[in-house]
């Protein structure tokens, strides 16, 4: 057998962004459908035809989608919940209001997928049968086939994980739906074949996670049945982002191929095969390139681990690919022009790995010597060694890390105070923290990145931006305001372009959610502080207005998730530098009088790790950033923080921990499911609940925000609970901004009324 080259997914965005601005020209109206669907398949044969000319065999298809991939199998599999099902305006308005709701429909939920910072679309299984609506798999395969004339490798996600990843279903009748879903998933397989295919790709991350012999079990049935009815297809079952759990289990399953992660399980999956071995009738799909993170790979160091595979398979019955899907890394470092010299050298975006990619399978076939890798990882190596990452006295922090507090004074005795200071009202009003981006916000940012405009002319600009809205929110008569974060991109790379130690990309975006894309920072050296960050603009809103003005920073541990993170020292030990480095603007906002303070961590939940085994470090060293960053400013003052909807059942003891005044969480699109979490867990702090849901650009009613508090005052004293969105509104326009915050408050004020009105009654 001939050895390949492979890739897992290719970004969908392009590489100047062209996949977000016709989706988002769409919505606007600007474009057809028709123009839609003609320009979002030039990108795709785009792709793939940049794939074929970078010699990767295994081209994939199936990656590419409208908005994620995740719907896109609940769209192909008739999973359409019933709201949605009567909709006029065709199968596209029906997709993209599961998306992004409709004006009497509400979204489907939006959650993180593994412990990545993407989120996908929770599909609803509720009372629908499953019937193949169109097998897009074989119209993508055909369309790279006839255009192109390129053999593709149909993508898509396993069943199981599909269904383990979906939620309105009783969980006790997983095997019936599975059953049902058996048969279609071989029908989308016997059509694949039929019409030529001769690898297909069926990704199972789920596997990385800690799942019982039951489930195991169903993976039995379930390849089995695939390998019965199609014996002849090369189907490989791919995972990725840590070792697989049940090893032996799964490499006997009758597939063709096993697709492992060798980059981030830590040696695990390499230690599996020294055990029990590889099977000999089956190709090994090696994730060898890192897929997550920017760094140039050693090729020697690559080459000489392939050396090592080759003693437990042979190395004919390799495919070289990347750990995971190039969807978490940008695109190409070519049109980055303001980085370092040094520094672009040593990096490594989705083109440049598929070079990698590339090389390694030349090697593996006898076309490449370690000589002829020690030039190219020579750049790599010399940014390793230079001494710009390296800074003394974050170095001296580190080894007196233990001089820093970690602990305030008891809650009980600190809410006294906060009370005292503030004196808000019951169920007090707020928001996550950012306003709406409008246009003409982003053309004065650029004027001034370019120089056309001086600094006075961009800060008089932005000082405009806030008056306005401080002048806005009163008028909302919302109890507790925000200066509107207009000066920021993006709340880690604001950060990133303020930090010694970090550096910020050109045009290095990669996918969030939906059209949502962001530039995350690259964490090459050291983090120190260097000067206030946020001081000026918010110190300018608390001018302006009696009310209270929140600080809005971003948490160490969200700025380690959300940033692609050096990887010559311990993540942990990064997270403690970049604590110190927001503890000290902490203290620069109390410093000049603002006495609450949000530290965001949106992204702690999403960096817990796939195995349990692992998660308590994690989250001890969590817990000790946020404390090192918030537990120096004196008992008066407020620390908020905010956090993004997922199981958080798993991390409440470690919520409780941090010790932040307030919380705000959100939860409105599981529809006030996280408040079971504090059904079973008694919380003492204050709390905010997202009432309603800010990436749908659906104004909410005062009946379905009623509702959301209503449900959490079931379960929390209502002194404790703050009204607010469940997070910032920078994607939303000003109209839908201020119309949803006028609910919001007028939903606020009744229950208020409600509660003096049963007080007075008792």
């Amino acid at each position: 057998m001939a050895v390949f080259s492979s890739n897992l997914g290719y970004p969908r965005i392009g590489e100047r962004r062209e996949w977000k601005k016709t989706l988002e020209s769409f919505w606007n109206g600007a474009i057809s459908e028709t123009e839609l669907y003609d320009t979002m398949k030039r990108l795709r044969l785009r792709h793939v035809q940049k794939q074929m000319k970078k010699g990767i065999d295994l081209i994939p298809v199936g990656d590419f989608s409208l908005y994620d991939h995740m719907l896109d199998m609940a769209f192909m599999f008739g999973y359409i919940p019933s709201r949605f099902q009567h909709m006029s305006g065709g199968s596209l308005e029906t997709y993209f209001a599961m998306a992004r709701g409709a004006k009497h429909q509400s979204a489907l939920e939006m959650t993180k997928w593994f412990n990545t910072n993407y989120h996908y679309i929770v599909p609803e299984l509720e009372n629908t049968t499953p019937i193949l609506v169109e097998n897009r798999l074989l119209h993508l395969y055909e369309e790279a086939k006839q255009e192109l004339n390129i053999d593709t490798k149909p993508v898509m996600l396993g069943p199981i994980t599909f269904l383990l990843l979906s939620k309105k279903y009783d969980h006790n009748d997983f095997k019936t739906h599975l059953s049902s879903l058996i048969p279609i998933y071989i029908q989308v397989l016997k059509e694949l074949y039929e019409a030529g295919v001769s690898w297909v790709q069926i990704d199972e991350p789920i596997l990385v996670q800690d799942i019982d012999e039951t489930i195991i079990r169903f993976f039995h049935d379930v390849y089995d049945a695939f390998h019965a009815a199609l014996p002849s297809l090369h189907i490989i079952l791919q995972t990725y982002y840590e070792s697989i759990s049940h090893y032996k289990e799964i490499v006997s399953l009758p597939v063709a191929g096993i697709g492992l992660d060798f980059v981030h399980d830590e040696g695990i999956n390499v230690s599996h095969m020294r055990k029990w071995g590889f099977p000999d009738d089956k190709v090994l799909a090696a994730g060898i390139i890192d897929g997550r993170n920017v760094w140039k790979s050693s090729l020697e160091a690559k080459a000489n681990f392939i050396d090592h595979l080759a003693h437990y398979i042979d190395v004919d019955r390799l495919i070289i690919q990347p750990s995971c899907s190039l969807l978490h890394v940008p695109v190409t470092v070519q049109h980055e022009q303001s980085l370092p010299p040094l520094l672009k050298e040593a990096l490594a975006f989705a083109d440049e790995k598929l070079d990698e990619v590339y090389e390694l399978t030349q090697y593996v076939k006898g076309d490449r010597t370690i000589d002829d890798f020690r030039h190219y990882d020579r750049h790599y190596q010399s940014f390793v060694m230079s001494s710009s990452r390296n800074v003394q006295s974050v170095q001296e922090a580190l080894a007196n890390i233990e001089t820093y507090p970690t602990k305030r004074i008891d809650y009980s005795k600190r809410k006294h105070d906060h009370k005292k200071r503030w004196n808000l009202p019951v169920l007090p009003t707020t928001t996550i923290g950012s306003f709406p981006q409008t246009k003409e916000i982003r053309q004065a940012r650029l004027k001034w990145k370019k120089g056309e405009w001086t600094e006075e002319h961009y800060q008089s600009f932005i000082r405009k931006e806030i008056k306005n809205w401080i002048h806005i929110q009163e008028k909302l008569d919302i109890d507790v305001l925000v200066h509107g974060e207009f000066e920021r991109t993006d709340m880690v790379e604001f950060f990133g372009e303020k930090l010694t130690g970090i550096a910020c990309t050109t045009n290095g975006w990669v996918q969030s959610y939906g059209s949502r894309c962001v530039r995350p920072p690259i964490i090459f050296g050291d983090v120190a502080f260097n000067k206030p960050m946020t001081v000026d603009e918010t110190a300018y809103a608390q001018t302006l207005t009696h009310k209270p003005v929140k600080g809005m920073l971003t948490g160490p541990v969200t700025i380690l998730n959300w940033s692609f993170v050096r990887n010559d020292i311990d993540r942990f030990h990064v997270l403690r530098q970049l604590a110190l480095a927001i503890r000290e603007e902490v203290l620069a906002l109390e410093k000049n009088g603002i006495g609450m303070i949000q530290v965001d961590e949106p992204a702690l939940r999403e960096g817990l790790p796939l195995k349990r085994s692992k998660r308590t470090r994690y989250l001890e060293a969590a817990v000790e950033a946020f404390r090192l960053a918030t537990c120096s400013v004196q008992p008066e003052t407020q620390i908020h923080t905010h956090m993004c909807y997922s199981q958080f059942e798993d991390i409440i003891e470690a919520i409780d921990a941090l010790d932040a005044d307030v919380i705000s969480i959100e939860s409105s699109r599981s529809h006030g499911e996280l408040v079971h979490s504090f059904e079973i867990y008694r919380y003492e702090r204050e709390i905010g609940l997202g009432v309603y849901d800010i990436h749908s650009p659906r104004i909410p009613t005062i009946e379905e925000v009623g509702e959301n508090i209503e449900r959490a005052l079931q379960v929390l004293d209502h002194h404790q609970f703050w009204v607010n969105p469940d997070c910032g509104l920078k994607t939303r326009n000003a109209e839908e901004a201020i119309a949803a915050l006028k609910v919001m408050v007028e939903a606020a004020k009744i229950y208020r009324q409600k509660l003096v009105t049963k007080t007075v009654s008792q």
